[in-house]
């Protein structure tokens, strides 16, 4: 330290390189409800988003696993942040985030068996969810276990919003019915279209685009008010 140099502030917090600049809880959480939502902001993790909505159920099912995944993964990644080595990071994430799927999958084959098997392989594929993996690497490797918990909880129920979303609109129109209950009446002639795979792409678009017009009407009253 040169002389005259003023001593560095105690409890001075741990800068780490390339870490998310400071922000309470609740804008962790937010963020990834709303303003990054890995489905329809990002477009992230869309193969279970377009393969496992054709029911409310079964959107419902999957997103809650994924949030239980996010949850379990990220806080272990920040609390070993420190002990794992730069150059196996990504291995060690894939493990911990196995661990997890594993875990999330045997208790809902043994809880729900039904919407287990609906599920299929997808379950498993979550190891391999950009979304999963990639807030792994870009947030809970370089945050306290705090943060890394709440940015879980945002991400995840953002992606269990945007499925529950998806797959309620396609339940509704394809089957005229939610979570099995008839709402459309018996003289409903259902969307048989909806539920097939190429009503998911439909779907996520048509709501794609009311976002974008959503966004460009309150940009341009902004325009106007300014």
């Amino acid at each position: 330290m040169t002389a005259g140099a003023s001593p560095p502030p105690a409890n001075q917090p741990e800068f780490v390189p390339g870490a998310p600049p400071p922000a309470a809880l609740t804008t962790d959480i937010w963020r990834g409800i709303a303003r990054d939502n890995p489905v329809l902001v990002q477009l992230l993790g869309l193969c279970p988003a377009m393969a496992v909505t054709n029911t409310l159920a079964n959107g419902l099912a999957m997103g809650t696993a994924t949030m239980l995944v996010l949850l379990g993964s990220e806080l272990f990644v920040s609390l070993l942040r420190k002990v794992i080595p730069h150059e196996v990071r990504i291995t060690s994430y894939v493990l911990i985030i196995a661990t997890f799927v594993t875990v999330v999958d045997l208790l809902l084959a043994a809880t729900f068996p039904d919407i287990s098997k609906a599920l299929g392989p997808f379950m498993p594929l979550i190891v391999v969810n950009c979304m999963v993996l990639g807030r792994a690497e870009a947030f809970a490797a370089k945050v306290r276990p705090v943060r890394a918990m709440a940015d879980a909880v945002g991400m995840g129920l953002g992606f269990t919003l945007a499925l529950v979303l998806i797959s309620g609109l396609r339940e509704l129109l394809g089957m005229g019915s939610l979570l099995g209950a008839n709402l459309l009446g018996p003289n409903f002639e259902p969307w048989v279209f909806m539920v097939m795979p190429p009503g998911g792409f439909l779907t996520l678009g048509i709501i794609l685009l009311c976002m974008a017009w959503f966004t460009d009407i309150r940009r341009r009253r902004a325009q106007e008010a300014a």
